[in-house]
């Protein structure tokens, strides 16, 4: 009787937030195309080196004559004879790793930015935010080339622009969310309760935040990706012979009025990775405002 009871308590018991939202997603078309296209990248990336037909450096030096799509390679060849398609699988490795973890830097940095300048006000606030004023001055795509000039192009260095720049972004979001958070009953109760402000901001603030900046970092993973491959266009991702879109293009632009696969077929491949993650994006935002 025991067991009975137990299992039917069981089956009331109301699923996880997070599997209920995923659920969710089942509604939204457009969650459903843009989950779509991100996860078949990241099969695409976790499982390159099985996937890939050929090694990604690797030259065929018989297809220089003709490097269009074939049998054999099916999507053709760059101007090196690399094939192109097992560069693609490859450099989707490249951007699903560097991508996140920029995401993720910035985030750290900025939410704690945010979180101390909404929490404490006066002049913590000030400082804060007229520091990311400073930075959000600037041009973007100029600041990101002087950093990787300077610096190095490096996955490292790439990383590091991304969290410098994102997260005075990331932590007027927060900021904003934070002051409204602080007024809340369960922030008083928790300050009653004798808990200091780094638990009320990480335990108590933050989560109950995380609904828009979830939908915001996967808008801002399809900003990175774009980065990624901007910088490689303009010779400052990574550095060859690694697989990497951006430098794909810039690599095969001067040929694409004679062969026009070759800029872009990465092209499409950044254009659905970025289309990906705003119609999840999109998906998300729906689903929070069902809520």
């Amino acid at each position: 009787m025991a067991v009975q009871t137990a299992s039917a308590a069981a089956a009331r018991r109301p699923a996880p937030t997070w599997l209920r939202r995923l659920s969710l997603l089942r509604e939204s078309p457009v969650g459903i195309v843009g989950a779509f296209f991100v996860l078949f990248w990241i099969v695409m990336a976790l499982f390159a080196p099985w996937l890939a037909p050929y090694d990604p450096n690797e030259s065929d030096y018989l297809t220089l004559a003709d490097p269009t799509p074939s049998a054999v390679h099916w999507l053709g060849t760059d101007h090196q004879g690399r094939d192109i398609l097992s560069r693609i699988i490859w450099g989707s490795r490249t951007v699903l790793t560097v991508a996140p973890i920029a995401v993720f830097s910035a985030y750290v940095v900025g939410s704690m930015m945010g979180l101390l300048a909404g929490y404490y006000r006066g002049w913590v606030d000030n400082l804060l935010i007229r520091i990311s004023d400073i930075i959000l001055s600037f041009p973007v795509i100029i600041l990101y080339m002087i950093i990787i000039a300077v610096f190095g192009p490096s996955a490292l260095n790439i990383i590091l622009a991304v969290t410098f720049i994102a997260s005075p972004q990331i932590a007027r979001i927060v900021r904003g969310l934070t002051l409204e958070l602080r007024e809340q009953d369960f922030v008083a109760a928790a300050k009653m309760r004798g808990e200091n402000p780094l638990y009320i901001m990480l335990v108590e603030i933050l989560p109950n935040a995380r609904g828009p900046l979830i939908v915001d970092a996967c808008l801002r993973m399809g900003y990175t990706t774009i980065t990624i491959g901007v910088l490689g266009f303009l010779g400052l991702g990574l550095p060859p012979p690694d697989p990497d879109w951006g430098g794909m293009i810039k690599d095969s632009y001067g040929m694409v009025s004679i062969y026009p696969h070759m800029p872009l077929i990465p092209c499409v491949a950044i254009s659905s990775l970025v289309l990906g993650f705003n119609m999840l994006a999109d998906g998300l935002r729906e689903i929070s405002l069902r809520d």
